[in-house]
């Protein structure tokens, strides 16, 4: 029995001692509304004028039933 509570003692000490040297740890759990923070949106990427001059417009037309059936 005391196996078991000393076990116990180490796995909380060494789980404490990993979540301080984590940073900043938010055990609040899940966040909703105006106090959830997200990452700003990455910027879009327009596509390269070349690659898109470079694909033949025959192409692009027959892809384009395949891209919206994938929506």
């Amino acid at each position: 029995m005391w196996k078991i509570v000393v076990g116990f003692a180490v796995f909380a000490g060494l789980a404490l001692f990993i979540l301080s040297k984590g940073g900043d740890i938010d055990m609040g759990g899940e966040k909703h509304g105006a106090e959830a923070t997200h990452a700003p949106e990455p910027a879009a990427v327009a596509p390269a004028p070349a690659v898109a001059a470079s694909v033949p417009a025959a192409v692009v037309a027959a892809s384009a039933p395949a891209v919206a059936a994938s929506k």
